[in-house]
């Protein structure tokens, strides 16, 4: 049997899915690890139900009547939930995934899903999760002078480690968490080349199995945001055949 986190809360996980099977099978899929399961049948009940549920992950359904998944996600994020997100999807296609990714989405698992594997990128996430909420509130309860890192200074762009906050020509650019956390990484060492398996590693855990098109789609989304011309990016570096680096200078 398979190991998972032992944490004092239980791991309450939610599903947004319109197909009552799928609520069936995810139930006794978290409930036999021991964690918590609730769920929704349309993305309107389901972000109603955030607020009461509080669960530590959403498993959201892409492909919904009314109001579909990218919807959904995309407004929990505009209301400040910062709660992981899993996409469960029929496709495996870098359009759904860029349209995904951009939403605010954590992760993508592709029905038909194997059990063994999402409860490891469900373990990956909520750990994850719980680690940054732990140093958001240690960094509060911190002295009123506590040490600080210093910003990354690339020409005309700058990343604030603290307040996790990037900015161009000192406008703020708008990032998801994961665009945070992957240009966050490169600029704690520039000119530094990290594989791509480094960076999945590093945003979703060494058990995960790495999806190069998924941080394909990462880089591309924050290019569109940090570059003037994403096709000849000046901060954003591709080395070919190893994986990503961010200028030096």
């Amino acid at each position: 049997k398979r190991e998972h986190m032992v944490l004092e809360k239980p791991i309450k996980v939610m599903l947004i899915d319109d197909d009552p099977g799928i609520h069936e099978s995810l139930r006794d899929v978290v409930e036999e690890v021991g964690y918590e399961f609730c769920g929704a049948l349309s993305g309107r009940e389901g972000l109603r139900l955030l607020d009461e549920e509080r669960p530590d992950l959403l498993l959201l359904d892409v492909m919904m009547p009314g109001m579909n998944g990218f919807d959904v996600c995309r407004q929990m994020r505009e209301e400040g939930r910062r709660i992981p997100v899993i996409f469960l999807t029929a496709k495996n296609d870098i359009v759904d995934k860029s349209t995904g990714f951009g939403a605010g989405a954590d992760d993508y698992v592709t029905k038909p899903f194997i059990a063994d594997e999402l409860l490891l990128r469900i373990d990956a996430h909520v750990r994850r999760h719980r680690d940054d909420l732990q140093h958001v509130r240690r960094t509060e309860e911190a002295s009123e002078t506590p040490t600080r890192r210093s910003p990354c200074r690339i020409g005309e762009l700058e990343v604030f480690f603290d307040r996790y906050e990037v900015h161009l020509r000192g406008e703020a650019v708008t990032l998801t968490a994961k665009e945070f956390e992957i240009l966050s990484l490169l600029a704690e060492s520039p000119g530094e080349v990290f594989t791509r398996r480094r960076i999945y590693e590093h945003l979703w855990g060494e058990t995960a199995e790495v999806d190069e098109n998924s941080i394909t789609v990462f880089m591309r989304k924050i290019r569109e945001k940090i570059e003037d011309n994403p096709s000849e990016p000046r901060y954003l570096l591709t080395v070919w055949r190893v994986g990503y680096k961010l200028a030096a200078e």
